[in-house]
């Protein structure tokens, strides 16, 4: 977080409290940040409302400017202004979806996580962050380059929302179930797959620092540990990453990301490679 130069803020335009704005000001207040308010709206009639939103900020001593803008759809509009303003922080309130919506078609915040080339922070509660828990998921089970790149990134970005917020970082990692139908005996015995992943897990810890009270390692399927694991430990926000399937053709985020989302019942930071991030500005220059 400390290298977050420039804050995208999409705002809703409606009288209540804007979530996304408060977790902005608490990262910029410490990060000094600058903050760009956008409002996502065809008809360009909320100059007032960001007006009044300006004027209290600077007033607060923030750097910001404001905008508003529509580019055919919700996450083409935000990853648009998010290029031209060169922000490497998107933030932005999640409403969750109507399961047979989500069904139909592919969510906007999906989209946005999908295709926005920076981290972007969806905000779901009013709970405080301050003295909580910051829950970072990773998979202890994959070691390959890109994996430790991203893991790095993980960790680093829950240490410091934990300091800004004088909180609690934990991990949590899911090891597969046992699988008589592997190929790999390792994955055939319950006991093998855990003593394989208490191994790993005890390089990670040397790498991180962190100590055996702050890992949770657990067998089961990530999309439901990790809502679980959130739920038990009173997240205020849940440090989720992604990397490329193969090749960058399809979908660039993990199914996991978007399946927890909803599942959540805390703020979600999603982080991507530094790969993933080239090629998806990339595509955003040539969209």
């Amino acid at each position: 977080m400390q290298d977050v130069r420039s804050i995208l803020v999409v705002i809703e335009p409606s009288p209540d409290e804007s979530l996304a704005l408060k977790r902005a000001k608490l990262i910029a207040g410490v990060t000094q940040a600058h903050l760009h308010l956008l409002i996502c709206d065809k008809k360009h009639d909320h100059a007032s409302m960001l007006s009044v939103l300006k004027s209290g900020l600077l007033a607060d001593g923030f750097s910001v400017t404001t905008e508003q803008a529509w580019n055919d759809t919700l996450h083409d509009t935000i990853i648009e202004v998010q290029q031209a303003e060169g922000c490497n922080l998107v933030i932005k309130q999640h409403f969750n979806d109507n399961p047979l919506k989500k069904f139909l078609l592919t969510p906007d915040d999906w989209k946005l996580l999908r295709q926005c080339p920076s981290a972007v922070l969806l905000v779901k509660t009013k709970n405080p962050w301050t003295g909580g828990t910051i829950l970072a998921a990773i998979d202890v089970g994959n070691s390959d380059p890109e994996h430790r790149q991203l893991h790095a990134t993980i960790i680093d970005h829950g240490y410091e929302i934990a300091a800004l917020a004088k909180a609690q970082l934990h991990v949590v990692s899911a090891h597969p179930s046992p699988m008589l139908s592997s190929a790999d005996p390792v994955f055939q015995l319950k006991e093998t797959i855990e003593k394989r992943y208490r191994e790993q897990c005890m390089a990670f810890q040397a790498e991180f620092d962190i100590d055996n009270e702050h890992l949770h390692i657990e067998e089961g399927p990530a999309d439901v540990l990790i809502p679980h694991m959130a739920h038990k430990l009173e997240a205020a926000v849940t440090v989720i990453g992604t990397v490329a399937r193969t090749g960058f053709s399809g979908t660039l985020i993990g199914n996991t990301a978007e399946v927890v989302l909803d599942a959540l019942e805390s703020d979600v930071l999603v982080l991507k490679t530094d790969e993933i991030i080239d090629h998806l500005v990339e595509l955003a220059s040539e969209g």
